[in-house]
């Protein structure tokens, strides 16, 4: 365990416990997403949303069928040029702990089975315990240090070079477009 720790305070440098903390979070948020959200025909905000939007046309447009839900695939894929920005403009610590819990949603988000069905028959009931569990998880990351990635660095960024703008005022405003497309669809 001792090794554990040094090589991830050498690398990343985090502690077990903050390291622990955000991947538990990266696990909260996928399970919120694909127990609650997903079962629903709902949409996330952020690009989670977005790769959940691909995923969807991806299977009425082209009729395309996947044994896993392929979103969390296709939200790493997105974040890929993000993850360069993080590097270039914000930090390598960000950038390597952003790697690492994308890497972990991207896993727990395709390996958490999503139920045919809702468990849940209201949907506002299971918006609600979805947002909370996904808050929660996304608390834990930030508050370890980590990062979900997506509209993070891209809020930090702008927010860095403007300081009347905020990441949650930046976030918001993708979140507005992603839900008008979302009503659209």
């Amino acid at each position: 365990m001792n090794t554990i720790n040094n090589s991830l305070q050498k690398v990343l440098k985090w502690d077990i416990k903050e390291f622990l903390k955000a991947i538990i979070g990266c696990f909260l948020f996928a399970l919120a997403v694909n127990i609650f959200i997903v079962p629903n025909a709902l949409y996330n905000g952020g690009i989670l949303g977005i790769a959940q939007l691909i995923r969807s046309i991806l299977e009425t447009a082209f009729n395309l069928k996947f044994s896993f839900d392929i979103s969390g695939i296709i939200n790493f894929a997105i974040n890929i040029p993000l993850f360069i920005i993080a590097y270039k403009m914000i930090s390598e610590t960000f950038f390597k702990r952003t790697l690492v819990c994308v890497i972990f949603q991207t896993i727990f988000l395709t390996l958490i089975p999503t139920p045919a069905a809702s468990l849940i028959e209201d949907i506002l009931t299971c918006v609600i315990i979805g947002g909370i569990v996904a808050g929660v998880g996304s608390g834990m990351t930030l508050s370890a240090s980590g990062s979900g990635g997506g509209t993070d660095i891209i809020g930090l960024v702008i927010s860095m070079h403007n300081k009347k703008t905020s990441v949650g005022k930046i976030g918001g405003a993708i979140n507005v477009v992603i839900y008008v497309i979302c009503g659209i669809l």
